[in-house]
């Protein structure tokens, strides 16, 4: 039995209310879409979303937190996993932007990556 979704696209400013067909885990159509990244928005959003994760983390001996990020997009049910990882690290002086932190955050796939220098 097809199930249908209204998504809004957030991968322009144009904000598109998107309808999506989904059967079997396979989608069917989407509709409502601008542009082709509506479409490719809407497909992986109704079977799969993913998402970015930012976070800031204490780091000793610094005043100021450690800004980080995933690397790429993570599926949204392992961002609790990626928060508790996040929240585990110790951190220590001194760290450049762009270090990796965190190989394979909650087995994604993708590393936990610094966003500023600390030092």
């Amino acid at each position: 039995m097809a199930e249908t979704q209204i998504i809004t696209c957030i991968s322009c400013p144009v904000g598109c209310r998107m309808t999506v067909t989904v059967e079997d885990g396979q989608v069917i159509s989407v509709t409502g879409n601008a542009c082709r990244r509506g479409d490719v928005y809407a497909r992986q959003e109704s079977v799969r979303p993913l998402r970015m994760v930012t976070a800031v983390t204490p780091m000793e001996g610094s005043a100021v937190p450690m800004s980080l990020k995933t690397s790429e997009p993570i599926p949204k049910e392992k961002i609790d996993e990626c928060m508790a990882q996040v929240r585990a690290l110790k951190l220590r002086l001194p760290i450049l932007a762009g270090t990796v932190l965190l190989r394979d955050v909650a087995g994604t796939g993708a590393d936990l990556v610094a966003t500023r220098t600390l030092v």
